[in-house]
């Protein structure tokens, strides 16, 4: 990358945080909350709108380092303990409401002409709600420890640990030759073989490491280990 496409990447960023640090303060005080806020000073500032990025794709990678961070400090906030408790609500109210939802979804899709598969995979889709979003809008409301609101945290939960089951089954469903079906059944298995790979990192590797931090009582630099295994991914 030229020197000239870093300064304008930096120019872009600049341009992104003024207008968030302007216009989300006005809709928190109006009573409309951040989210909107953010939403609509993207609008303002994109191609549709001034003008200002006209390359959104430019700035992507800084979206998703906030939403990484943003779901970074809620992980830090929730205790296992009470997690724990939630189990029931996690895998009970959670597979309850993507159940129904799924199934109204995929009829209505089956209605409108779509294919029973292709309703499936869209209806999927709409029923995973963006964690970030919600879980903003539960701490600004002040729900998070309330009982409607741990509701609501289970439900998201579940729904993130359906995305990968979710991926397998539409690399399942998606329509392949039959000279394909080998190579993607391999492809399924190094994606399982890297799932199980992880999690014995993680309780094997991590979990001692993050001991050896903690026992150093720097905080600053046990988040910045984890926000390095987060960001981190081979290039």
């Amino acid at each position: 990358m030229s020197t000239a496409e870093s300064a304008n990447d930096l120019v872009q960023v600049v341009e992104l945080l003024a207008v968030a640090v302007v216009v989300v303060p006005i809709f928190r005080r109006i009573g409309l909350g951040s989210v909107l806020g953010y939403l609509a000073g993207g609008l303002a500032i994109g191609p549709y709108g001034l003008g200002w990025l006209s390359d959104p794709e430019s700035i992507l990678h800084v979206a998703e380092l906030g939403v990484v961070m943003f779901l970074f400090v809620i992980g830090l906030e929730m205790r296992p303990s009470p997690l724990w408790g939630l189990r029931r609500e996690i895998f009970g109210l959670g597979a309850v409401q993507v159940t129904a939802c799924t199934a109204v979804l995929t009829v209505v899709a089956i209605a409108f002409g779509l294919t029973p598969v292709a309703a499936f995979v869209g209806a999927m889709g709409f029923v995973l709600t963006s964690t970030a979003v919600v879980m903003q809008l539960l701490e600004e409301r002040g729900d998070i420890a309330l009982p409607r609101g741990q509701r609501v945290v289970s439900i998201l939960l579940f729904e993130d640990l359906l995305i990968v089951p979710l991926l397998a089954i539409v690399a399942l469903l998606s329509p392949m030759q039959s000279a394909e079906a080998s190579s993607r059944w391999a492809s399924i298995g190094i994606a399982a073989l890297s799932l199980g790979g992880l999690l014995v990192v993680g309780i094997w590797l991590l979990n001692p490491i993050f001991r050896l931090l903690a026992a150093s009582k720097a905080r600053e630099v046990l988040t910045a280990a984890a926000l390095l295994v987060v960001l981190a991914r081979p290039y």
